[in-house]
């Protein structure tokens, strides 16, 4: 089935999330050492993020390694690092070619100074770029994310800077790494896991959730698609009844 064919362009999800899940189980089925996965995902990352820009998704944020992560073997973190310098320098020209605008989130001063160094390059040779916006979740985690916004607004509020009164949802999105995005619409897991992993927790409030069985290293533009096809035929009600919003 083409799903991008069925896909109504009009009522596309403005922001997606994706968490890249089952690289390591990947390379493990095929015979591969887990680093053969982590590379053959980058295809498929490439693939995705093309495909989200044809259609004219305005958001994309990928959970590319996480606060929890750093506890892996150290080789492995190591190896990760350098496979983010690489792909960086390899996909600018990609990301120019399609005018995508890179955006980073997370504990990003955790990262190697080789690779944050990179990052901050490529965030700054894309920032005239307007047709998608690309975010990557680095040293990310949510609840360290919420746990440094609490920290930064009850300063604000002992320097009298704000009042606790004035603490509202505006607020605290103001506070976190994700000041400048939308709220998730559609969030999408592979590898089968079905739990979110400490990712976006706040901004996924009202988000449709799509899970699937593909490993990331086999998930490619088209089944970005199905997920979307998904996402259009469920109903979206905030809180509200089918009747209200009818």
């Amino acid at each position: 089935m083409d799903y991008r064919e069925k896909i109504n362009l009009k009522k596309l999800p403005k922001h997606i999330a994706l968490i890249m899940d089952g690289n390591g189980r990947w390379a493990k089925q095929q015979g591969f050492l887990r680093i053969k996965g982590h590379e053959q995902g980058t295809t498929a990352v490439r693939d995705v993020v093309e495909g989200a820009a044809e259609i004219g998704v305005e958001h994309l944020t990928l959970y590319a390694f996480s606060t929890e992560n750093w506890n892996r073997p150290k080789l492995e973190v190591q190896t990760l690092m350098k496979l983010l310098v690489s792909s960086l320098r390899k996909e600018i020209t990609t990301l120019q070619e399609n005018n995508i605008r890179l955006n980073a989130i997370g504990n990003l001063d955790n990262l190697p100074k080789k690779a944050h160094r990179e990052l901050l390059e490529v965030i700054e040779k894309t920032k005239g770029n307007d047709r998608m916006v690309l975010t990557l979740a680095l040293s990310y985690g949510s609840r360290e994310e919420l746990t440094s916004a609490v920290k930064e607004i009850s300063l604000k509020v002992k320097n009298n800077e704000i009042s606790a009164e004035a603490i509202d949802e505006s607020v605290i999105n103001q506070h976190l790494y994700t000041r400048n995005l939308p709220d998730v619409d559609l969030l999408v897991r592979t590898s089968g896991e079905q739990r979110i992993s400490n990712f976006l927790l706040w901004q996924i409030a009202y988000a449709e959730l799509y899970f699937t069985e593909l490993l990331w290293p086999d998930f490619r533009k088209e089944n970005l698609f199905e997920a979307i096809y998904n996402y259009q035929n469920r109903e979206r009600r905030f809180g509200k009844t089918s009747e209200q919003l009818s």
